[in-house]
Parts: C-alpha cells; sequence; structure tokens
C-alpha cells in the first residue's frame, strides 16, 4: 500500500483543498500516514499569504530531497497558494520536486496525478481524511476583491461559487463521517450565490443535514452582511454566534488605500447590526500599511474600543511580491513593533473583559474533549462533569479565567 504524508500550512480552506487532493490519491490506492519516514509520497499544500508561511513551505521542500534520496519511487507534490505563485521558478531550483500544482488547479487535480504517469489509474471509491469534529467544505474558491496588498486574488482567480447540491453531499458525508460541526469556507464566503441558492439559503440547508449541531463559516466580507441576511438566519440557533470579520484598519483614508471597499462607518454599522442578532465578533488588523500615519493608528485603537472585538489576530504589514502595495515605502520596523505591542496589549485587554461578561450566562457548548469545547459565540469553555466528545450540553458560567470560561455543571 503506498503512503502519503501531508504538511499543510495557512488557513482551513487549505486543509480542506487537502482533504480534496487526498481523496484523488486514495482512489489511486494512496493510504494517510502521519509518519513521514514511512510515506511514499509528500504532499505540501502552501500558503502565500505572508512571507513567512510561504518561507516555511518551501525551507521544508528543500529537506526533503534527503528524505526522497533515501527510498526509490518516492514522490513529492507542491500544492497551493506558493506552488501557484512561484510555477516553474520551483522547478528549476528544486529538480526533485515531481509534480507542482498551484492554487488554481485544485479541480483539476486528479488530471494532474493522471498527467504525471507516477500513479495508477483511479478507482471507483475515493476517500477522504477522518473530518473529526469539524469537518471543512468548501463552498467557493477565489475572490473578486482587489485589495492592494494581497496575493490571494492573483493566487486563487477570480470568484467561482460550487453548486449547493455538490456542498450540501460534501457536508452530508462528513456529518456522517462523525462531523457534528461544519465549517463553510470561502475567500468572501458570504457572497455565495450559485442559481437560486443564496449564503443565507445554504446556511439553513446544512443546518438540516442530520448529525450537524453546529455551523460555522470564514471569511465573511463586510459588505456582504446585508438585514436579508440576517432576517433569514437570526432565528436558527444551529448557525454559531461568531463571525470572524477581518476590518485590518480604523482608518477610513488607509482602508480607501487598502481597496477594502468599505469605509470605518460602514464597518461599524456591520458590527452593531451582527451584535443585535447575539453574534459575537473577532477580526484582523494589520498594522503598519505603507501609509499609516500616527493619527491613522489611533482611529484603528478607537475602532478597536467602539468594536468591543473579543479576540483579534494583529500582524505586522507584510509585502507581497506583485500586489500595488509592495511598490509602497515600508514604515520603519520600529514603528511597526512599537505599534503592534500597542495594539496586542489593548487587545488583550478587550478579551479579558469579554470572558469576564460571560460570568452568570448559560452557553451552548460542543466538547472537543471530555471536558472541554467551544460554546457558540466560539468563548472555550471547560466543564466540571466529562462527556462525551461531541455531545452539546447547556451549562451556565461560574467564573472566567483569561480566556476560560468555567461551567457550574
Amino acid at each position: 500500500m503506498t503512503k502519503v504524508f501531508i504538511q499543510t500550512y495557512g488557513c482551513q480552506m487549505n486543509v480542506a483543498d487537502s482533504d480534496e487532493m487526498f481523496a484523488h490519491l486514495a482512489s489511486r490506492g494512496a493510504q494517510y500516514t502521519e509518519n513521514l519516514d514511512e510515506a511514499d509520497i509528500a504532499l505540501i499544500n502552501t500558503c502565500t499569504v505572508r512571507d513567512h508561511a510561504e518561507h516555511r513551505a518551501v525551507s521544508f521542500l528543500g529537506r526533503l530531497a534527503a528524505w526522497k534520496q533515501e527510498k526509490p519511487g518516492r514522490v513529492i507534490i507542491f500544492a497551493g497558494c506558493a506552488a501557484q505563485r512561484l510555477g516553474k521558478n520551483l522547478q528549476k531550483k528544486y529538480p526533485f520536486l515531481d509534480i507542482i500544482s498551484g492554487a488554481k488547479e485544485i479541480e483539476h487535480f486528479a488530471d494532474t496525478l493522471d498527467a504525471s504517469g507516477l500513479f495508477n489509474a483511479p478507482g471507483k471509491d475515493t476517500h477522504q481524511l477522518a473530518s473529526g469534529l469539524t469537518g471543512y467544505v468548501t463552498i467557493m474558491r477565489g475572490c473578486n476583491f482587489a485589495c492592494s496588498y494581497c496575493i490571494v486574488p492573483s493566487v486563487r482567480g477570480p470568484v467561482k461559487c460550487l453548486p449547493a447540491e455538490d456542498i450540501l453531499a460534501d457536508a452530508a458525508q462528513k456529518a456522517q463521517a462523525g462531523a457534528k460541526e461544519i465549517m463553510l469556507l470561502g475567500q468572501t464566503v458570504n457572497a455565495y450565490q450559485f442559481e437560486n441558492t443564496s449564503f443565507a439559503d445554504l446556511l439553513n440547508q446544512v443546518s438540516r443535514l442530520p448529525g450537524v449541531e453546529r455551523i460555522r463559516f470564514t471569511s465573511p466580507h463586510p459588505i456582504y452582511f446585508t438585514p436579508e441576511f440576517l432576517d433569514a438566519i437570526k432565528d436558527n440557533p444551529k448557525i454559531a454566534r461568531h463571525v470572524h470579520l477581518p476590518v485590518q484598519s480604523g482608518s477610513t483614508k488607509v482602508l480607501q488605500e487598502m481597496k477594502r471597499g468599505y469605509t470605518r462607518e460602514i464597518f461599524l454599522e456591520k458590527v452593531r447590526a451582527l451584535k443585535s442578532c447575539g453574534f459575537n465578533i473577532s477580526t484582523d488588523i494589520i498594522v503598519g500599511f505603507p501609509t499609516e500615519t500616527e493619527d491613522d493608528f489611533k482611529e484603528t485603537l478607537s475602532l478597536v474600543d467602539e468594536a468591543e472585538f473579543f479576540a483579534a489576530y494583529c500582524f505586522k504589514y507584510s509585502p507581497r511580491q506583485g500586489t500595488p502595495a509592495a511598490k509602497m515605502k515600508l514604515l520603519p520596523q520600529n514603528i511597526l513593533e512599537e505599534r503592534l505591542d500597542i495594539l496586542l496589549n489593548k487587545v488583550r485587554g478587550l478579551s479579558d473583559a469579554a470572558y469576564q461578561a460571560q460570568v452568570g450566562s448559560v452557553q451552548e457548548v460542543l466538547l472537543e474533549s471530555e471536558n472541554k469545547g467551544r460554546a457558540s459565540g466560539n468563548f472555550w469553555v471547560k466543564t466540571r462533569k466529562s462527556y462525551p466528545v461531541g455531545s452539546v450540553i447547556k451549562t451556565s458560567i461560574e467564573k472566567a479565567d483569561g480566556t476560560l470560561l468555567f461551567a457550574r455543571d
């Protein structure tokens, strides 16, 4: 039995892509292994959103040269966003690399395998990696925005929504395999529209599948949260009351230079609308965009206060070759580091306050271990009693300690 080792970098979409690529390898006789030493195939699924992620993937590829020499017939596949960006240059630098499959080619991965001549013809059955409690389901690929700092549209291409029936079949299969939570994935996931099925329709349809206890989604774009969307899903308790809503900056001027498509005021309006329906909000923030002034940064700090995010992923600006912003003059690193430190301290304070505010509340918790799980609003909760993994319980919160709630159960 041929064995495949998979190294995935990046976001949940890459996790889903790895699952999809493995299904094609499995239909050609491959079995999954977590042990690189016993593997015959190494699949590296890559990210290029930040330089660090791409560097890690390429470094891992370099280290596989010795691995391949140890056993004749071993195969190395380099896939995903970094593969799309770097392309054939990789083959020149790493001649031991067998297959390059960019992110735009994910739907043609089977053809790529067959064209390589390295694999048997596919069988009738395909297999997927075990979903665990969360099943990742891609509903759309690509992005139609052109944010000035972002490499994603050039490596993943324009938006293509997948047929609703295929999405429902994928989600149903993962639920049948044991997934209690379904995570719907797309670069602007809430822009989904396929024929007469809207994103709100899709959420409600997935919620009705047998075995599905909870639905999450990422990453949405602020402009696609409409009153009509909220009306359609607000009374569905299976839709997790958490939205990860990237803002990137609190300055309208910087948002315009980033080409984000909304203003500070529009973003805060969306936050208020989501919170009125019970949603808890986390976000992404970029510190030190090349045009960011001290006043712009202060606007970001004030937006964080006003939005009261319970969590935020904060990053120093990282230029990506091929994007418009990469041509701009960078701010000094010491300024970026100082601003990031200030922002992180503020976010930590807000996060602690958000957890403390849950004391006395009743939370619906999906147990990811026997005595720890996530509430619908994405708070981590520790229980006194032990429950079967995958159970959904309702419990009151006795106390909070940092970013952990303790149940009174």
